[in-house]
Protein backbone atom coordinates (compact mmCIF):
# COMPACT_ATOMS: atom_id res chain seq x y z
CA UNK A 1 0.00 0.00 0.00
CA UNK A 2 1.52 3.08 -1.22
CA UNK A 3 1.65 6.29 0.96
CA UNK A 4 -0.79 8.01 -2.11
CA UNK A 5 -3.52 5.10 -1.64
CA UNK A 6 -6.79 6.05 -0.63
CA UNK A 7 -8.24 3.18 0.63
CA UNK A 8 -5.76 1.99 3.48
CA UNK A 9 -6.23 -0.32 5.92
CA UNK A 10 -6.58 2.61 8.59
CA UNK A 11 -9.47 4.08 6.65
CA UNK A 12 -11.38 0.79 6.01
CA UNK A 13 -11.03 -0.06 9.76
CA UNK A 14 -11.91 4.04 10.96
CA UNK A 15 -14.76 3.29 8.89
CA UNK A 16 -16.24 0.45 10.93
CA UNK A 17 -15.75 1.77 14.11
CA UNK A 18 -17.71 5.04 12.77
CA UNK A 19 -20.20 2.89 11.18
CA UNK A 20 -21.00 1.10 14.27
CA UNK A 21 -21.00 3.89 16.60
CA UNK A 22 -22.81 5.94 14.74
CA UNK A 23 -25.72 3.15 13.51
CA UNK A 24 -26.61 3.24 17.66
CA UNK A 25 -26.27 6.72 18.35
CA UNK A 26 -28.39 7.46 15.81
CA UNK A 27 -31.05 4.98 17.10
CA UNK A 28 -31.76 6.86 20.18
CA UNK A 29 -34.99 8.83 18.81
CA UNK A 30 -36.73 5.50 18.14
CA UNK A 31 -36.52 4.77 21.81
CA UNK A 32 -38.04 8.03 22.21
CA UNK A 33 -41.79 7.08 22.32
CA UNK A 34 -41.77 3.31 23.94
CA UNK A 35 -39.36 4.09 27.05
CA UNK A 36 -41.57 7.27 27.54
CA UNK A 37 -45.27 5.14 26.84
CA UNK A 38 -43.60 2.38 29.49
CA UNK A 39 -42.93 4.78 32.11
CA UNK A 40 -45.59 7.92 31.34
CA UNK A 41 -42.93 10.27 31.24
CA UNK A 42 -43.32 13.45 29.70
CA UNK A 43 -41.54 14.07 26.42
CA UNK A 44 -38.75 16.02 27.86
CA UNK A 45 -37.63 13.41 30.39
CA UNK A 46 -36.39 10.55 27.73
CA UNK A 47 -35.30 14.21 25.88
CA UNK A 48 -33.24 14.96 28.64
CA UNK A 49 -31.64 11.98 28.97
CA UNK A 50 -30.08 12.52 24.90
CA UNK A 51 -29.25 15.72 25.50
CA UNK A 52 -27.17 14.74 28.18
CA UNK A 53 -25.77 12.01 26.25
CA UNK A 54 -24.82 14.77 23.52
CA UNK A 55 -23.63 17.04 26.22
CA UNK A 56 -21.04 14.43 27.53
CA UNK A 57 -19.95 12.75 24.10
CA UNK A 58 -18.77 16.96 23.62
CA UNK A 59 -16.87 17.22 27.12
CA UNK A 60 -15.34 14.04 26.25
CA UNK A 61 -14.04 14.76 22.85
CA UNK A 62 -11.11 16.78 23.32
CA UNK A 63 -10.91 14.42 26.70
CA UNK A 64 -10.56 11.51 24.26
CA UNK A 65 -8.30 13.42 21.77
CA UNK A 66 -5.93 14.27 24.50
CA UNK A 67 -5.70 10.65 25.70
CA UNK A 68 -5.22 9.48 22.28
CA UNK A 69 -2.19 11.99 21.52
CA UNK A 70 -0.70 11.24 25.07
CA UNK A 71 -1.06 7.26 25.87
CA UNK A 72 -2.12 5.88 22.07
CA UNK A 73 -5.00 6.10 19.70
CA UNK A 74 -6.10 2.28 20.71
CA UNK A 75 -5.97 2.70 24.16
CA UNK A 76 -8.13 5.49 23.92
CA UNK A 77 -10.35 3.53 21.19
CA UNK A 78 -10.57 0.49 23.98
CA UNK A 79 -11.52 3.01 26.52
CA UNK A 80 -14.57 4.79 24.63
CA UNK A 81 -16.17 0.80 23.49
CA UNK A 82 -15.88 -0.35 27.47
CA UNK A 83 -17.73 3.10 28.60
CA UNK A 84 -20.43 2.92 25.48
CA UNK A 85 -21.18 -0.48 26.23
CA UNK A 86 -21.42 -0.62 30.01
CA UNK A 87 -23.79 2.88 29.37
CA UNK A 88 -25.86 0.67 26.99
CA UNK A 89 -26.10 -2.09 29.49
CA UNK A 90 -26.93 -0.10 32.92
CA UNK A 91 -29.34 2.15 30.91
CA UNK A 92 -30.90 -1.37 29.99
CA UNK A 93 -31.96 -1.50 33.55
CA UNK A 94 -32.87 1.70 34.49
CA UNK A 95 -36.41 2.70 35.26
CA UNK A 96 -36.52 6.33 36.55
CA UNK A 97 -35.61 9.41 34.29
CA UNK A 98 -33.00 10.59 37.00
CA UNK A 99 -31.39 7.24 36.44
CA UNK A 100 -31.03 7.53 32.37
CA UNK A 101 -29.97 10.83 32.90
CA UNK A 102 -26.79 9.52 34.54
CA UNK A 103 -26.01 6.73 33.11
CA UNK A 104 -26.27 8.22 29.44
CA UNK A 105 -23.29 10.22 30.48
CA UNK A 106 -21.56 6.87 30.23
CA UNK A 107 -22.82 6.60 26.52
CA UNK A 108 -21.79 10.13 25.45
CA UNK A 109 -17.98 9.84 26.89
CA UNK A 110 -18.42 6.37 25.02
CA UNK A 111 -19.24 7.80 21.85
CA UNK A 112 -16.71 10.10 22.12
CA UNK A 113 -14.17 7.69 22.64
CA UNK A 114 -14.99 5.64 19.49
CA UNK A 115 -16.06 8.86 17.30
CA UNK A 116 -14.69 11.74 15.24
CA UNK A 117 -12.22 13.01 17.34
CA UNK A 118 -10.41 10.11 17.72
CA UNK A 119 -11.04 8.72 14.35
CA UNK A 120 -10.72 11.24 11.88
CA UNK A 121 -7.82 12.26 13.56
CA UNK A 122 -5.81 8.66 12.93
CA UNK A 123 -7.19 8.88 9.50
CA UNK A 124 -5.78 12.24 8.52
CA UNK A 125 -2.54 11.23 9.71
CA UNK A 126 -2.34 8.22 7.87
CA UNK A 127 -3.09 9.91 4.75
CA UNK A 128 -1.53 12.06 2.12
CA UNK A 129 -1.88 15.62 2.15
CA UNK A 130 -3.51 14.50 -1.45
CA UNK A 131 -6.05 12.12 0.06
CA UNK A 132 -6.70 13.18 3.64
CA UNK A 133 -9.74 16.13 2.75
CA UNK A 134 -11.61 13.17 0.80
CA UNK A 135 -10.50 10.21 3.20
CA UNK A 136 -12.07 12.56 5.95
CA UNK A 137 -15.09 12.99 3.86
CA UNK A 138 -15.46 8.59 3.41
CA UNK A 139 -14.87 8.40 7.27
CA UNK A 140 -17.47 10.96 7.63
CA UNK A 141 -19.76 9.29 5.27
CA UNK A 142 -19.35 5.68 7.10
CA UNK A 143 -20.74 7.49 10.38
CA UNK A 144 -23.64 8.31 8.02
CA UNK A 145 -23.86 4.53 6.56
CA UNK A 146 -24.19 3.83 9.94
CA UNK A 147 -27.39 5.93 10.26
CA UNK A 148 -29.30 4.14 7.51
CA UNK A 149 -28.98 0.99 9.80
CA UNK A 150 -29.40 2.41 12.85
CA UNK A 151 -32.87 3.16 13.09
CA UNK A 152 -34.17 0.86 11.07
CA UNK A 153 -32.58 -1.82 13.13
CA UNK A 154 -33.55 -0.71 15.92
CA UNK A 155 -37.04 -0.21 15.12
CA UNK A 156 -37.27 -3.79 13.62
CA UNK A 157 -35.71 -5.59 17.18
CA UNK A 158 -38.31 -3.44 18.50
CA UNK A 159 -41.10 -5.44 17.10
CA UNK A 160 -39.44 -8.81 18.89
CA UNK A 161 -38.24 -7.41 21.84
CA UNK A 162 -37.98 -5.31 24.78
CA UNK A 163 -35.87 -1.59 24.19
CA UNK A 164 -34.15 -3.31 27.25
CA UNK A 165 -32.83 -6.49 25.07
CA UNK A 166 -32.61 -3.67 22.22
CA UNK A 167 -30.00 -2.09 24.67
CA UNK A 168 -28.30 -5.29 25.65
CA UNK A 169 -27.65 -6.52 22.07
CA UNK A 170 -25.99 -2.97 20.91
CA UNK A 171 -23.85 -2.92 23.73
CA UNK A 172 -22.48 -6.44 22.31
CA UNK A 173 -21.77 -4.60 18.86
CA UNK A 174 -20.08 -1.93 19.98
CA UNK A 175 -17.78 -4.30 21.65
CA UNK A 176 -17.18 -5.88 18.27
CA UNK A 177 -15.41 -2.52 16.96
CA UNK A 178 -12.75 -3.78 19.14
CA UNK A 179 -11.74 -6.33 16.54
CA UNK A 180 -10.45 -3.52 13.67
CA UNK A 181 -7.94 -2.00 16.45
CA UNK A 182 -4.95 -4.36 15.11
CA UNK A 183 -5.40 -2.38 11.76
CA UNK A 184 -5.40 1.64 13.49
CA UNK A 185 -1.74 2.00 12.95
CA UNK A 186 -0.95 5.76 12.07
CA UNK A 187 2.01 7.41 12.39
CA UNK A 188 2.41 10.96 13.78
CA UNK A 189 2.48 13.05 10.24
CA UNK A 190 4.08 16.17 11.64
CA UNK A 191 6.57 18.36 11.25
CA UNK A 192 10.00 18.66 13.70
CA UNK A 193 8.33 22.23 15.05
CA UNK A 194 5.07 20.72 15.63
CA UNK A 195 6.81 17.86 17.15
CA UNK A 196 8.79 20.05 19.55
CA UNK A 197 5.59 22.26 20.90
CA UNK A 198 3.58 21.15 23.71
CA UNK A 199 -0.22 20.48 24.17
CA UNK A 200 -0.64 23.85 25.83
CA UNK A 201 0.98 26.07 23.21
CA UNK A 202 -1.13 25.15 20.62
CA UNK A 203 -4.08 25.38 22.83
CA UNK A 204 -2.98 28.95 23.60
CA UNK A 205 -2.27 29.57 20.50
CA UNK A 206 -5.44 28.96 18.87
CA UNK A 207 -8.36 30.01 21.11
CA UNK A 208 -6.29 33.16 20.65
CA UNK A 209 -6.92 33.13 17.29
CA UNK A 210 -10.41 34.75 16.38
CA UNK A 211 -10.60 31.80 13.15
CA UNK A 212 -10.42 29.28 15.51
CA UNK A 213 -12.93 31.16 17.93
CA UNK A 214 -15.24 31.79 14.60
CA UNK A 215 -15.15 27.90 14.01
CA UNK A 216 -15.59 26.64 17.68
CA UNK A 217 -19.31 28.94 17.73
CA UNK A 218 -20.02 28.15 13.83
CA UNK A 219 -20.33 24.67 14.70
CA UNK A 220 -22.51 24.96 17.56
CA UNK A 221 -25.64 25.35 15.13
CA UNK A 222 -24.37 22.06 13.16
CA UNK A 223 -25.17 20.12 16.41
CA UNK A 224 -28.57 21.90 17.05
CA UNK A 225 -29.80 21.45 14.35
CA UNK A 226 -28.13 17.31 14.38
CA UNK A 227 -29.39 16.79 17.76
CA UNK A 228 -32.65 17.99 17.29
CA UNK A 229 -33.60 15.94 14.22
CA UNK A 230 -32.14 13.02 15.17
CA UNK A 231 -33.64 12.72 18.66
CA UNK A 232 -36.94 14.03 17.59
CA UNK A 233 -38.22 14.06 14.23
CA UNK A 234 -39.42 10.22 14.34
CA UNK A 235 -41.94 11.37 17.25
CA UNK A 236 -42.40 15.12 15.04
CA UNK A 237 -43.16 12.89 11.86
CA UNK A 238 -45.26 10.50 13.58
CA UNK A 239 -47.61 12.84 15.50
CA UNK A 240 -48.09 15.63 12.66
CA UNK A 241 -47.17 14.23 9.36
CA UNK A 242 -50.03 13.33 6.84
CA UNK A 243 -51.64 10.10 6.55
CA UNK A 244 -49.92 7.55 4.29
CA UNK A 245 -51.72 6.32 1.56
CA UNK A 246 -52.62 2.82 2.29
CA UNK A 247 -52.78 2.10 -1.81
CA UNK A 248 -50.32 4.29 -2.45
CA UNK A 249 -46.25 3.63 -3.59
CA UNK A 250 -45.17 3.90 0.02
CA UNK A 251 -47.49 1.10 1.73
CA UNK A 252 -46.52 -0.80 -0.78
CA UNK A 253 -42.54 -0.59 -0.04
CA UNK A 254 -43.95 -1.34 3.80
CA UNK A 255 -43.82 2.11 4.77
CA UNK A 256 -47.43 1.83 6.28
CA UNK A 257 -47.78 4.00 9.48
CA UNK A 258 -45.79 7.36 9.99
CA UNK A 259 -43.81 6.05 12.81
CA UNK A 260 -41.83 3.66 9.84
CA UNK A 261 -41.82 6.60 8.09
CA UNK A 262 -40.21 8.75 10.79
CA UNK A 263 -37.79 5.49 11.28
CA UNK A 264 -37.13 5.72 7.60
CA UNK A 265 -36.70 9.22 6.90
CA UNK A 266 -33.54 9.13 9.20
CA UNK A 267 -32.21 6.41 7.20
CA UNK A 268 -32.83 8.86 4.27
CA UNK A 269 -31.00 11.49 6.19
CA UNK A 270 -27.92 8.86 6.34
CA UNK A 271 -28.25 7.54 2.99
CA UNK A 272 -27.75 11.16 1.00
CA UNK A 273 -25.32 12.23 3.69
CA UNK A 274 -23.13 9.32 2.63
CA UNK A 275 -23.21 11.18 -0.60
CA UNK A 276 -22.60 14.14 1.00
CA UNK A 277 -20.13 13.96 3.00
CA UNK A 278 -17.57 12.30 0.66
CA UNK A 279 -18.76 15.65 -1.80
CA UNK A 280 -17.71 18.01 0.56
CA UNK A 281 -14.37 16.19 1.15
CA UNK A 282 -13.73 15.52 -3.04
CA UNK A 283 -14.93 19.19 -2.99
CA UNK A 284 -12.64 20.61 0.19
CA UNK A 285 -9.45 20.11 -1.53
CA UNK A 286 -10.83 22.45 -4.65
CA UNK A 287 -12.23 24.88 -2.83
CA UNK A 288 -12.25 27.24 0.20
CA UNK A 289 -13.06 25.15 3.57
CA UNK A 290 -14.86 28.46 4.76
CA UNK A 291 -17.11 28.95 1.84
CA UNK A 292 -18.37 25.58 1.27
CA UNK A 293 -18.98 25.89 5.13
CA UNK A 294 -21.18 28.97 4.71
CA UNK A 295 -22.68 27.51 1.55
CA UNK A 296 -23.90 24.41 3.24
CA UNK A 297 -25.16 26.31 6.58
CA UNK A 298 -27.12 28.51 4.23
CA UNK A 299 -28.39 25.57 2.31
CA UNK A 300 -29.63 23.87 5.53
CA UNK A 301 -31.38 27.17 6.41
CA UNK A 302 -33.42 27.63 3.77
CA UNK A 303 -34.28 23.31 3.43
CA UNK A 304 -35.47 23.90 7.21
CA UNK A 305 -37.51 26.84 6.75
CA UNK A 306 -39.35 25.46 3.76
CA UNK A 307 -39.81 22.15 5.44
CA UNK A 308 -41.76 23.97 8.45
CA UNK A 309 -43.31 26.21 5.90
CA UNK A 310 -45.22 23.80 3.92
CA UNK A 311 -48.00 21.24 4.82
CA UNK A 312 -46.30 17.99 6.55
CA UNK A 313 -47.15 15.31 4.17
CA UNK A 314 -45.00 11.63 3.29
CA UNK A 315 -43.59 13.00 0.13
CA UNK A 316 -42.31 16.55 2.33
CA UNK A 317 -41.01 14.01 5.23
CA UNK A 318 -38.94 12.12 2.77
CA UNK A 319 -37.85 15.10 -0.14
CA UNK A 320 -36.88 17.07 3.23
CA UNK A 321 -34.70 14.24 4.70
CA UNK A 322 -32.88 13.65 1.01
CA UNK A 323 -31.88 17.51 0.61
CA UNK A 324 -30.96 17.60 4.87
CA UNK A 325 -29.62 14.52 4.93
CA UNK A 326 -27.09 15.84 1.69
CA UNK A 327 -25.57 18.48 3.87
CA UNK A 328 -25.92 16.43 7.53
CA UNK A 329 -22.30 15.74 7.89
CA UNK A 330 -21.22 17.30 5.04
CA UNK A 331 -19.72 20.18 7.68
CA UNK A 332 -17.00 17.20 9.13
CA UNK A 333 -14.63 16.72 6.95
CA UNK A 334 -14.22 20.46 6.16
CA UNK A 335 -14.61 21.57 9.94
CA UNK A 336 -11.75 19.08 10.68
CA UNK A 337 -10.07 19.58 7.78
CA UNK A 338 -10.17 23.35 8.20
CA UNK A 339 -8.52 22.80 11.63
CA UNK A 340 -5.47 20.53 10.55
CA UNK A 341 -5.15 22.87 7.82
CA UNK A 342 -4.63 25.96 10.33
CA UNK A 343 -2.64 24.23 13.09
CA UNK A 344 -1.08 20.75 11.68
CA UNK A 345 -1.69 17.27 12.57
CA UNK A 346 -0.14 17.03 15.52
CA UNK A 347 -2.81 17.68 17.96
CA UNK A 348 -5.78 17.61 15.57
CA UNK A 349 -7.72 15.12 17.60
CA UNK A 350 -7.52 17.66 20.54
CA UNK A 351 -8.04 21.08 18.55
CA UNK A 352 -11.13 19.33 17.04
CA UNK A 353 -12.32 18.03 20.14
CA UNK A 354 -13.01 21.51 21.21
CA UNK A 355 -14.40 22.71 18.45
CA UNK A 356 -16.86 19.37 18.66
CA UNK A 357 -17.39 20.30 22.17
CA UNK A 358 -19.30 23.76 20.94
CA UNK A 359 -21.68 20.95 18.41
CA UNK A 360 -22.15 19.06 20.94
CA UNK A 361 -24.14 21.94 23.14
CA UNK A 362 -25.62 22.81 20.27
CA UNK A 363 -26.57 19.18 20.25
CA UNK A 364 -28.08 19.75 23.90
CA UNK A 365 -30.14 22.34 23.39
CA UNK A 366 -31.52 21.19 20.39
CA UNK A 367 -32.73 17.45 21.96
CA UNK A 368 -33.62 19.63 25.77
CA UNK A 369 -35.47 22.59 24.04
CA UNK A 370 -37.60 20.41 21.78
CA UNK A 371 -38.56 18.03 24.47
CA UNK A 372 -39.10 20.93 26.77
CA UNK A 373 -41.07 23.15 24.29
CA UNK A 374 -43.53 20.27 23.21
CA UNK A 375 -44.68 19.81 26.41
CA UNK A 376 -45.17 23.02 27.07
CA UNK A 377 -46.75 23.86 23.88
CA UNK A 378 -47.80 20.54 22.11
CA UNK A 379 -45.24 20.84 19.15
CA UNK A 380 -42.29 21.77 17.78
CA UNK A 381 -42.42 24.93 15.57
CA UNK A 382 -40.77 27.36 17.66
CA UNK A 383 -37.53 24.74 18.17
CA UNK A 384 -37.57 24.84 14.19
CA UNK A 385 -37.45 28.36 14.19
CA UNK A 386 -34.38 29.11 16.57
CA UNK A 387 -32.80 26.25 14.35
CA UNK A 388 -33.48 28.19 11.31
CA UNK A 389 -32.09 31.39 13.54
CA UNK A 390 -29.25 29.31 14.32
CA UNK A 391 -28.23 28.16 10.89
CA UNK A 392 -28.31 31.53 9.19
CA UNK A 393 -25.76 32.99 12.24
CA UNK A 394 -23.21 30.07 11.11
CA UNK A 395 -23.34 30.68 7.57
CA UNK A 396 -22.31 34.41 8.31
CA UNK A 397 -20.21 33.58 11.15
CA UNK A 398 -17.53 31.40 8.56
CA UNK A 399 -17.38 34.17 5.71
CA UNK A 400 -14.70 36.36 8.09
CA UNK A 401 -11.80 33.02 9.35
CA UNK A 402 -8.43 33.27 7.72
CA UNK A 403 -7.89 30.02 5.85
CA UNK A 404 -4.16 30.56 6.68
CA UNK A 405 -2.34 28.34 8.01
CA UNK A 406 -1.07 29.90 11.57
CA UNK A 407 3.23 29.95 11.94
CA UNK A 408 4.75 27.59 14.74
CA UNK A 409 6.81 29.12 17.12
CA UNK A 410 10.34 28.23 16.50
CA UNK A 411 11.76 25.87 19.03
Amino acid sequence: MTKSALFTPVLIAGCAILLVNFAIRASFGVFQIPIATEFGWLRADFSMAIAIQNLAWGVGQPIFGALAERFGDRRAIIAGALLYALGLVLSSMAVTPGQHWLLEILVGFGIAGTGFGVILAIVGRATSDENRSLSLGIATAAGSAGQVFGAPTAEFLLQSYSWQTVFLIFAVLILCVLFALPFLRAPITASKVELQESLGTVLTRAFRDPSYIMIFVGFFSCGYQLGFITAHFPAFVTEMCGPIDPSGYLAGIGISSTSILGAVAISVIGIANIAGAIYAGWLGKRYSKKYLLAAIYAGRTIAAATFILLPMTPATVLIFSLVMGSLWLATVPLTSGLVAHLYGLRYMGTLYGFVFFSHQLGSFLGVWLGGKMYDLTGDYTLVWWIGVGVGAFSALVHLPIREKRVNLAVA
